[in-house]
């Protein structure tokens, strides 16, 4: 990986970066979902899709959701992604646009900030974060027939700060002290707190994001529903969600299934101990002491 401005990326990945700043221009109405990799990023394009497309889509069996993938849903700024065997072109979407990316609050064009760009930032317990991080690197390697890191390894290179889009402490803290300045157009969410409230977290987006809830469809129970249309149980049992994949460029090309595990909180115990979880939590909680920002 290559440390540019006190973040780590893989050389791909940087050539988006690099691309984005020079060529993406951000309109006053995007939407930018943004998250650290395997924070929850399906997960999250999934609820915002279905949230601000509900008036156009409906939730009804022949939603978009249920038969494309998130991530051809939801494009990247950064990354060059393909759906369908085309990449797709920014520029020519038609507003209001939501997209995502995995780049730190400081990467992105300052007119993201400047233009009131409304943005959603989704986190997660460095715990299961690195956890959900190593099984995805493993997958991909044996995809490619190769071996991925060890626990050992990951761990101790996370505990560095050397992870993609890394350090985890100071891209959550960019964006948390972001949202702390302006709450009117950044939202911080933690995955467990979808987890814990699905349907409080459906609310909070369809506000945030300038489309509440109406009393009509708060009686019909549009929130529940849009909560198990993206639950994890109806994504991973999706056949889109199972078959093909999503291309970043012509590089590099993920089966759909990689991007579902378990979607559990605490899985972390079941694959560190004791003392690595107590370890990882230390320093944390001292790279973000005095922030208000707790896991």
């Amino acid at each position: 990986m290559i440390q540019y401005k006190g973040f780590w990326f893989k050389p791909m990945i940087l050539e988006g970066v690099l691309l984005a700043s020079r060529a993406f221009t951000p309109r006053a109405d995007d939407v930018v979902l943004a998250t650290q990799p395997k924070c929850g990023t399906t997960w999250l394009k999934a609820l915002a899709f279905t949230v601000t497309t509900r008036s156009c889509h409906g939730l009804g069996a022949d939603h978009p959701l249920l038969t494309c993938h998130p991530h051809h849903l939801v494009p990247y700024i950064e990354i060059l992604g393909a759906a369908g065997g085309h990449v797709v072109d920014l520029g020519a979407l038609p507003s209001p646009r939501l997209l995502a990316t995995h780049m730190p609050m400081s990467l992105l064009p300052p007119e993201t900030r400047s233009l009131g760009c409304r943005v959603v930032y989704l986190c997660r317990d460095p715990k299961d974060t690195l956890v959900s991080r190593l099984h995805f690197e493993n997958k991909l390697a044996a995809q490619r027939g190769g071996a991925g890191p060890s626990m050992d390894d990951a761990f101790g290179m996370f505990c560095e700060g050397f992870s993609p889009y890394g350090p985890f402490w100071d891209h959550c803290l960019e964006y948390w002290e972001e949202s702390m300045a302006r709450p009117d157009t950044i939202l911080f969410l933690k995955y467990e707190e979808i987890k814990l409230n699905p349907a409080r977290v459906v609310r909070r987006l369809a506000s945030f994001l300038g489309v509440p809830l109406t009393e009509q469809e708060e009686s019909s129970g549009v929130a529940d529903k849009v909560a198990r249309m993206c639950s994890f149980e109806t994504l991973t049992g999706l056949e889109v969600n199972q078959v093909g994949g999503v291309s970043h460029g012509n590089r590099v090309h993920f089966d759909n299934s990689v991007f579902y595990r378990k979607g559990e909180v605490g899985d972390w115990v079941n694959h560190m101990s004791r003392e690595m979880g107590e370890k990882l939590d230390r320093i944390v909680q001292q790279k973000l002491h005095g922030s208000g920002l707790v896991f």
